[in-house]
């Protein structure tokens, strides 16, 4: 008999401490799906995207500028020049054994960094 009493009592625990955790997580997500809380996450995730947005247009016009003075440098001679401004007509690019057009050809100037190679030798 106290065998049974025992599984009981603990049965009766066992679920108490269950109904109370279930009916905590069930009040946190009524909670969260109220409609003053919905229409709170609606407005900061507006507000977020608006804000990528205007720092997107922002980048965009400062590249916009940027690259009108380098046009407007090249054009008044002040600027880098790029390869195809250095080719003559009759000159070719070979690149890999075969000819390009001098606009599809990136070159790259190598940097040497002083301090880095100090450091490997020390």
């Amino acid at each position: 008999m106290m065998k049974r009493v025992t599984w009981f009592v603990g049965g009766v625990a066992a679920g108490a401490v269950g109904m109370t955790a279930a009916k905590k997580k069930v009040t946190k997500v009524a909670n969260d799906l109220a409609p003053v809380q919905v229409a709170k996450r609606a407005t900061g995730n507006v507000v977020s995207s608006g804000h990528r947005v205007a720092d997107a247009v922002r980048e965009g016009r400062q590249a916009m500028k940027v690259k009108e003075m380098e046009l407007r440098a090249r054009l008044d001679g002040r600027g880098p020049t790029t390869l195809a401004d250095e080719l003559d007509d009759v000159d070719t690019v070979i690149v890999d054994g075969r000819p390009v057009q001098a606009g599809q050809v990136i070159v790259l100037r190598q940097v040497r960094d002083d301090s880095r190679r100090a450091k490997k030798r020390a």
